[in-house]
């Protein structure tokens, strides 16, 4: 715009315009990206995970090196950027994990029913399937509270199932000639 007295208006178009919207992973494909992209937002109000959501889609998010101090328990208990209540603190109070302030709208943490039941049934169909070793094992991280999928070796037991189901099939292949 001008500075000429009077010349408010500009006549012209705008120069540079964007033609595409801008891609967090368009040049870079890293795992770092990826994991950033596929964050779940959870114990924090709906204006708050916009402006995360904000900060991931143009590339501004800068997760943690270290745990942050929880502003309520005063312990480094914060593992997530941008938080400033910890989790535990974050549910007992019901408070934005975030922006600390008391809300209705909070995201709620953990999985819907029909995820749970779906995830009760991959179980009980795994464990038909389990060696007894891979099984006692599977049943040591569920007692420790892990989720069996995160588990390194519940996805070594899906690829000796998978191996199992691919033997049976050339058997049966066998027998027919």
């Amino acid at each position: 715009m001008s500075s000429q007295r009077g010349n408010v208006s500009r006549t012209r178009k705008q120069k540079y315009q964007n033609n595409r919207a801008f891609k967090n992973d368009m040049h870079d494909q890293s795992d770092k990206t990826k994991l950033i992209n596929n964050l779940n937002f959870e114990g924090i109000c709906l204006r708050c995970k916009d402006i995360i959501q904000w900060k991931i889609k143009y590339k501004k998010y800068k997760p943690l090196s270290q745990p942050a101090t929880c502003v309520r328990c005063h312990k480094k208990t914060v593992k997530r950027a941008y938080y400033t209540v910890c989790q535990p603190c974050a549910t007992q109070v019901k408070v934005c994990a975030k922006c600390n302030t008391k809300q209705d709208s909070i995201i709620q943490t953990g999985q819907s029913e029909e995820e749970k039941k779906a995830q009760e049934e991959q179980l009980k169909f795994e464990d038909q399937h389990l060696k007894e070793r891979q099984r006692r094992t599977l049943y040591r991280h569920i007692e420790k509270g892990e989720n069996p999928e995160d588990v390194l070796g519940a996805t070594a037991f899906k690829d000796d199932l998978d191996d199992d189901e691919e033997d049976d099939d050339e058997d049966s292949s066998d027998e027919d000639f």
